[in-house]
């Protein structure tokens, strides 16, 4: 019996379950999701780490799985009303910090997908930095994840006790 093909497919499964590096950026827990299978826009969420001494900024987002890739936040408008918009300074990472980019705050936006959101397949997605650069993540689409499963509370401005919190 071989243990080749099993002991491959687990490094396989952690290697997709690992958080994406780069430059002292992490990406970490990211996931996807579409309001319904017949969605024209998409969101996806996930928590960015500054690991160094220099504050950063996620500036643009792309991806092929849509016609336009936006970072986007909620505002609240003048009749109480959350409203989406474009963030076109994008994102501040501070150095040392966290950014959550969550259901309900800051999130990218995918408008005009290529192709419906299905659970359990992935797109790759190339998020831009000032300082670092370029980081290609791959994103599980999971349509059934809660605002409260996998760490994330349904909001843009979230405690992370010692990790810290970037604020816009």
């Amino acid at each position: 019996m071989s243990f080749k093909t099993p002991f491959f497919a687990g490094v396989a499964a952690l290697a997709f379950a690992l958080p994406a590096f780069a430059d002292g950026i992490m990406i970490h827990d990211p996931y996807a999701r579409a309001s319904s299978g017949m969605a024209m826009s998409g969101a996806a969420f996930m928590e960015i780490v500054n690991q160094t001494d220099t504050d950063d900024r996620l500036v643009e987002a792309r991806s092929e799985a849509a016609a336009r890739v936006e970072l986007h936040t909620h505002m609240e408008d003048a009749n109480g009303v959350m409203r989406m918009m474009e963030v076109e300074d994008g994102f501040a990472i501070p150095a040392g910090q966290t950014h959550a980019l969550a259901r309900g705050g800051d999130h990218v936006m995918f408008m005009g997908l290529a192709a419906p959101f299905e659970h359990g397949a992935e797109i790759e997605v190339t998020l831009v930095f000032e300082q670092a650069g370029e980081i290609v993540v791959t994103i599980p689409i999971d349509l059934e994840r809660t605002p409260f499963s996998g760490g994330q509370a349904g909001h843009g401005q979230m405690n992370h006790g010692t990790m810290g919190q970037a604020s816009n």
